[in-house]
Protein backbone atom coordinates (compact mmCIF):
# COMPACT_ATOMS: atom_id res chain seq x y z
CA UNK A 1 0.00 0.00 0.00
CA UNK A 2 1.45 3.51 -1.15
CA UNK A 3 0.78 6.15 1.66
CA UNK A 4 1.80 8.81 -0.53
CA UNK A 5 0.03 12.21 -2.01
CA UNK A 6 0.89 15.02 -4.53
CA UNK A 7 -0.90 18.25 -4.14
CA UNK A 8 -0.65 21.59 -6.11
CA UNK A 9 -2.45 24.69 -5.18
CA UNK A 10 -2.06 28.09 -6.88
CA UNK A 11 -4.22 31.03 -6.17
CA UNK A 12 -3.19 34.92 -6.59
CA UNK A 13 -1.47 34.81 -3.34
CA UNK A 14 0.60 31.38 -3.81
CA UNK A 15 1.90 28.66 -6.04
CA UNK A 16 2.60 25.77 -4.16
CA UNK A 17 3.40 21.83 -4.98
CA UNK A 18 3.68 19.38 -2.47
CA UNK A 19 4.89 15.84 -2.47
CA UNK A 20 4.27 13.47 0.05
CA UNK A 21 5.55 10.08 1.58
CA UNK A 22 4.49 9.04 4.59
CA UNK A 23 6.54 5.65 4.90
CA UNK A 24 9.63 7.57 3.94
CA UNK A 25 13.09 8.13 5.45
CA UNK A 26 12.92 11.41 6.69
CA UNK A 27 14.42 12.98 3.57
CA UNK A 28 12.96 17.05 2.74
CA UNK A 29 13.12 19.09 -0.36
CA UNK A 30 11.65 22.61 1.38
CA UNK A 31 11.79 25.75 -0.87
CA UNK A 32 9.07 28.49 1.02
CA UNK A 33 11.17 31.61 0.90
CA UNK A 34 10.64 32.06 4.03
CA UNK A 35 14.50 30.77 5.85
CA UNK A 36 13.18 29.87 9.36
CA UNK A 37 9.80 28.28 8.06
CA UNK A 38 12.12 25.76 5.65
CA UNK A 39 14.03 25.06 9.11
CA UNK A 40 10.45 24.15 10.70
CA UNK A 41 8.93 21.74 7.80
CA UNK A 42 12.36 20.36 7.28
CA UNK A 43 12.65 19.15 10.91
CA UNK A 44 9.32 18.07 10.78
CA UNK A 45 9.98 15.69 7.57
CA UNK A 46 13.07 14.65 9.50
CA UNK A 47 11.77 13.85 12.67
CA UNK A 48 8.54 12.66 11.66
CA UNK A 49 10.01 9.88 9.04
CA UNK A 50 8.60 11.67 6.03
CA UNK A 51 9.74 12.54 2.54
CA UNK A 52 8.67 15.61 2.07
CA UNK A 53 8.82 18.08 -1.63
CA UNK A 54 7.28 21.93 -0.21
CA UNK A 55 7.97 24.36 -3.17
CA UNK A 56 5.72 27.61 -2.39
CA UNK A 57 6.17 31.01 -4.16
CA UNK A 58 3.87 33.28 -2.26
CA UNK A 59 3.12 37.30 -2.09
CA UNK A 60 6.27 37.66 0.41
CA UNK A 61 6.22 41.68 -0.16
CA UNK A 62 3.24 41.61 1.38
CA UNK A 63 4.31 39.62 4.13
CA UNK A 64 4.87 35.11 5.06
CA UNK A 65 1.14 34.93 6.03
CA UNK A 66 -0.29 33.58 2.47
CA UNK A 67 2.52 31.39 2.54
CA UNK A 68 2.47 30.11 5.49
CA UNK A 69 -1.24 29.48 5.88
CA UNK A 70 -1.42 27.96 1.99
CA UNK A 71 1.41 25.67 2.87
CA UNK A 72 -0.16 24.52 5.63
CA UNK A 73 -3.30 23.78 3.61
CA UNK A 74 -1.78 22.25 1.31
CA UNK A 75 0.29 19.83 3.55
CA UNK A 76 -2.47 19.15 5.39
CA UNK A 77 -4.46 17.48 2.26
CA UNK A 78 -1.54 16.33 1.59
CA UNK A 79 -1.69 13.89 4.54
CA UNK A 80 -5.45 13.56 3.84
CA UNK A 81 -4.95 11.94 0.43
CA UNK A 82 -2.02 10.05 1.98
CA UNK A 83 -4.00 8.31 4.82
CA UNK A 84 -6.94 7.39 2.29
CA UNK A 85 -9.92 5.77 4.34
CA UNK A 86 -7.39 5.75 7.84
CA UNK A 87 -8.34 2.00 8.15
CA UNK A 88 -5.16 0.37 10.10
CA UNK A 89 -3.44 3.36 11.46
CA UNK A 90 -3.04 3.70 15.39
CA UNK A 91 -4.64 7.28 15.34
CA UNK A 92 -3.61 9.10 18.30
CA UNK A 93 -0.03 10.15 18.97
CA UNK A 94 1.81 12.08 21.63
CA UNK A 95 5.13 13.85 22.43
CA UNK A 96 6.82 16.01 24.67
CA UNK A 97 9.64 17.39 23.03
CA UNK A 98 12.74 19.46 25.18
CA UNK A 99 14.29 22.00 22.86
CA UNK A 100 17.21 24.03 25.11
CA UNK A 101 15.33 26.05 28.13
CA UNK A 102 11.35 25.27 26.06
CA UNK A 103 9.61 22.44 26.29
CA UNK A 104 6.91 21.60 23.51
CA UNK A 105 3.83 19.06 23.93
CA UNK A 106 1.75 18.04 21.48
CA UNK A 107 -1.14 15.33 21.78
CA UNK A 108 -3.62 14.41 18.33
CA UNK A 109 -6.23 12.14 16.97
CA UNK A 110 -6.59 11.65 12.86
CA UNK A 111 -10.15 11.85 13.54
CA UNK A 112 -11.57 13.42 11.07
CA UNK A 113 -12.92 15.92 13.26
CA UNK A 114 -10.41 18.75 12.73
CA UNK A 115 -9.64 21.13 15.97
CA UNK A 116 -6.88 23.05 17.06
CA UNK A 117 -6.14 23.93 20.77
CA UNK A 118 -2.65 26.14 20.66
CA UNK A 119 -1.29 27.24 23.52
CA UNK A 120 2.16 29.45 22.97
CA UNK A 121 3.00 32.89 23.69
CA UNK A 122 6.20 34.04 21.91
CA UNK A 123 8.36 37.90 23.26
CA UNK A 124 8.99 38.58 19.75
CA UNK A 125 7.48 39.14 16.55
CA UNK A 126 9.98 37.72 14.22
CA UNK A 127 12.18 35.01 14.48
CA UNK A 128 14.51 35.96 11.65
CA UNK A 129 12.22 36.85 8.50
CA UNK A 130 9.06 34.50 9.91
CA UNK A 131 6.74 36.22 11.91
CA UNK A 132 5.87 34.12 15.15
CA UNK A 133 1.85 34.30 15.58
CA UNK A 134 2.20 32.13 11.80
CA UNK A 135 3.03 29.12 14.14
CA UNK A 136 -0.59 29.02 15.19
CA UNK A 137 -1.68 29.58 11.44
CA UNK A 138 0.16 26.82 10.09
CA UNK A 139 -0.94 24.63 12.42
CA UNK A 140 -4.23 25.20 12.16
CA UNK A 141 -4.61 25.22 8.30
CA UNK A 142 -3.00 21.96 8.70
CA UNK A 143 -4.95 20.54 11.01
CA UNK A 144 -8.29 21.44 9.05
CA UNK A 145 -7.07 20.35 5.93
CA UNK A 146 -5.55 17.37 7.35
CA UNK A 147 -8.77 15.78 9.65
CA UNK A 148 -6.80 16.12 13.03
CA UNK A 149 -7.71 17.37 15.86
CA UNK A 150 -4.74 18.65 17.40
CA UNK A 151 -3.50 20.26 20.97
CA UNK A 152 -0.16 21.97 21.23
CA UNK A 153 1.02 23.57 23.66
CA UNK A 154 4.79 24.95 24.85
CA UNK A 155 4.89 24.29 28.42
CA UNK A 156 7.80 26.86 29.04
CA UNK A 157 10.64 28.36 27.27
CA UNK A 158 11.93 31.90 26.76
CA UNK A 159 13.49 31.60 23.46
CA UNK A 160 11.06 31.84 20.44
CA UNK A 161 12.71 29.73 18.21
CA UNK A 162 12.81 27.29 20.73
CA UNK A 163 9.53 26.91 21.33
CA UNK A 164 8.71 27.12 17.75
CA UNK A 165 10.80 23.90 17.21
CA UNK A 166 10.01 22.27 20.19
CA UNK A 167 6.26 22.11 18.91
CA UNK A 168 6.92 21.66 15.48
CA UNK A 169 9.06 18.41 16.71
CA UNK A 170 6.06 17.48 19.28
CA UNK A 171 4.09 17.32 16.18
CA UNK A 172 5.76 15.17 14.14
CA UNK A 173 6.94 13.02 16.72
CA UNK A 174 3.18 12.70 17.28
CA UNK A 175 1.86 12.25 13.95
CA UNK A 176 4.83 9.43 13.20
CA UNK A 177 2.79 7.52 15.95
CA UNK A 178 -0.12 8.28 14.84
CA UNK A 179 -0.09 7.03 11.40
CA UNK A 180 2.08 3.88 11.92
CA UNK A 181 0.07 0.44 10.90
CA UNK A 182 -1.56 -1.00 13.82
CA UNK A 183 -0.89 -5.25 14.19
CA UNK A 184 -4.22 -6.26 12.18
CA UNK A 185 -5.08 -3.52 9.90
CA UNK A 186 -8.23 -3.26 11.58
CA UNK A 187 -9.97 0.66 12.11
CA UNK A 188 -9.29 2.19 16.10
CA UNK A 189 -13.16 3.53 16.41
CA UNK A 190 -16.05 1.85 18.17
CA UNK A 191 -18.05 3.13 15.49
CA UNK A 192 -15.88 1.29 12.83
CA UNK A 193 -14.75 4.37 10.82
CA UNK A 194 -12.96 7.21 11.03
Amino acid sequence: MSRTAEISRKTKETDIKVKLNLDGTGKPDIVTGIGFFDHMLTALCVHGGFDMTVKCKGDLNVDGHHSVEDTGIALGKAFAEALGDKSGIMRYGSAFIPMDEALGFCALDISARPFLVFNAHFTNERIGDYEACLTEEFMRAFAFNAGITLHLRSEYGSNDHHITEALFKALAHALKQAVKLNADGSTLSTKGTL
